[in-house]
């Protein structure tokens, strides 16, 4: 598969992209050379391959699941920049 300079104006009309003739001159060849390594990993033979998330295996590494006494209300509000009947205070944004 190629791209020419029709398909590439069409792409950047759909993405509402300004693009000037030089520069659609220069992204056809650049898109054909990305389509071009698309093809060659078609041709990779994948059979038995199990899908991967990742090149090495990973282990989450999960916190305990313990419960607290919470009521830190005073501890937490105490960093706030500013706090009113226990609630972080916030300037108004909305007129």
């Amino acid at each position: 598969m190629s791209v020419d300079a029709t398909q590439v104006r069409h792409v950047a009309k759909l993405a509402r992209i300004a693009m000037s003739d030089a520069e659609i001159a220069a992204l056809v060849p650049e898109l054909n050379n990305i389509l071009g390594w698309v093809d060659q990993l078609a041709e990779v033979d994948t059979d038995g391959v199990e899908p991967l998330t990742a090149v090495i295996e990973q282990k989450l590494r999960l916190r305990d699941d313990v419960v607290t006494d919470g009521n830190r209300r005073d501890a937490i509000l105490a960093n706030a920049p500013g706090a009113e009947h226990g609630f972080f205070a916030v300037p108004k944004v909305i007129e």
